[in-house]
């Protein structure tokens, strides 16, 4: 998760599809620029583009399936990986849309429930491709996950384990980090654009390790935003301002193991439905809310099959949210798979469905311009701190910090593609493996 400070023009600001670069920014680039830029999103293309095929801009919505069903087999290291990873492609390479306008997109994802990155790929779909690009944009981000997990929870059920594949994250990981802090470096350049945003970037940085829910530094931030930029109007609608009674109270919530519910498949899509619709936060959030309905409400998988269904979802590519495919595997076969993924991820398809085209819009109110500043600017600030989680999580010894390292000199400095990043931190990764023993 992570936006910035959005100078949002109402010329440029467009959620029409097929939207590309805007006046502004096509004025402001130099010729050297473009050729880099043109030589960056051809190398980007070939990737995907088969040779003699015309060019991908003539098809949109064939270009949109066939980068995030790329995205879909190679993006690993969770949300704020995969949303570095759309940024690198989507603003720098392909020049669908503008910083400010990927992170307005990235602030309206944060606001509403579900799985972050998948729904920036509804988002990016849409504007790229229109309604078509917006629902197979995401189906093709989810379907090679919801397919290797699938595989992996067979096998588990089978062999009662599951694959190792240590060596993939301990080269991938490292590679991962490397790619998110260009993301930030990249946006705050749009984002600290006054010393109050600077202020709201840092201030969610560090109130996110305290263990404030992420929805109430986002909203908070957008709220003292709008407080600040509104601050001589604010005679006038005071009495709006006031608290309405809204709670947010913890999702995680101890529960009493409770004997077994008889297994249904409409219980199975029902409980995934409601947690896809009302989960905030990254996939941690949603191991709390498993727990609580599958482990201790209904007892249909024990906490070592929840473990070991969260490990999968952790080093597969694509969504972690998948780890519903497997928890539907384990319950009730591939029928369950299919109806658990099916379930969790289609509130974000009508969340989108429903604020995409209304996305631009806020940047013609003063107030709600406000609060989307407010949360951009808060959500890089816990990108960032997220950024740190995952560091310690990732490099953990002398050489994974040196394919970090690499890695980043590597991004910053002649902009290599993030997938073929991924693809060589795995290899450097079993190579070590071999070396080390």
């Amino acid at each position: 998760m992570g936006k910035l400070s959005l100078t949002f023009p109402v010329e440029s600001a467009t959620g029409a599809p097929g939207n590309t670069q805007s006046d502004a920014e096509a004025g402001s680039s130099g010729n050297s620029s473009k050729e880099a830029t043109t030589e960056s999103a051809l190398d980007s293309d070939s990737l995907s583009e088969p040779a003699g095929s015309p060019p991908a801009a003539e098809h949109p919505l064939r270009e949109v399936i066939l980068l995030f069903l790329r995205m879909g087999f190679t993006a690993f290291g969770g949300s704020a990986a995969h949303i570095a990873i759309y940024h690198d492609e989507v603003v720098i390479r392909r020049k669908w849309l503008t910083d400010a306008e990927f992170l307005d997109l990235m602030a309206a994802a944060n606001l509403i429930p579900g799985p972050n990155s998948t729904e920036m790929t509804m988002h990016l779909g849409y504007i790229r491709a229109g309604w078509k690009g917006l629902i197979l944009g995401g189906i093709a981000f989810i379907l090679p996950a919801f397919l290797l997990v699938t595989g992996f929870a067979a096998l588990y059920v089978h062999y009662g384990t599951t694959p190792t594949v240590q060596w993939l994250l301990y080269g991938v990981q490292p590679v991962v980090i490397a790619i998110i802090l260009q993301a930030i470096w990249v946006l705050s350049r749009s984002t600290a654009t006054s010393p109050l945003m600077v202020a709201i970037i840092v201030a969610s940085f560090v109130i996110y390790f305290f263990g404030v829910h992420e929805l109430i530094i986002l909203f908070g931030a957008g709220l003292i935003v709008v407080l600040v930029q509104n601050r001589h109007h604010l005679w006038a609608f005071a009495p709006a301002l006031l608290p309405t009674g809204l709670s947010l109270t913890s999702v995680a919530r101890a529960a009493v193991q409770q004997p077994a519910v008889p297994i249904s498949l409409t219980v199975l899509f029902l409980t995934f439905l409601k947690i896809g619709a009302i989960l905030y936060g990254n996939g941690y959030v949603l191991v709390a809310f498993l727990e609580t309905e599958f482990v201790n409400r209904l007892g249909w998988i024990t906490s070592t099959q929840l473990v070991n269904a969260v490990a999968v979802g952790q080093f597969t590519p694509g969504p972690i949210f998948t780890t519903a495919t497997f928890v539907g595997y384990l319950v009730a076969g591939p029928a369950g798979a299919v109806l658990a993924t099916v379930a969790i991820f289609l509130p974000s398809f009508i969340f989108i469905a429903i604020i995409n085209p209304y996305i631009p819009r806020l940047r013609h109110s003063t107030w709600l311009s406000a609060l989307l500043d407010g949360v951009v600017a808060s959500s890089l600030g816990l990108m960032a701190a997220v950024t740190v989680d995952l560091a310690r999580e990732s490099i953990i010894d002398i050489p994974a910090g040196l394919i970090a390292i690499v890695a980043a000199a590597l991004l910053f400095r002649f902009r290599i593609n993030s997938t073929l990043l991924i693809v060589g931190g795995a290899a450097v990764g079993y190579l070590l493996s071999l070396v080390m023993g």
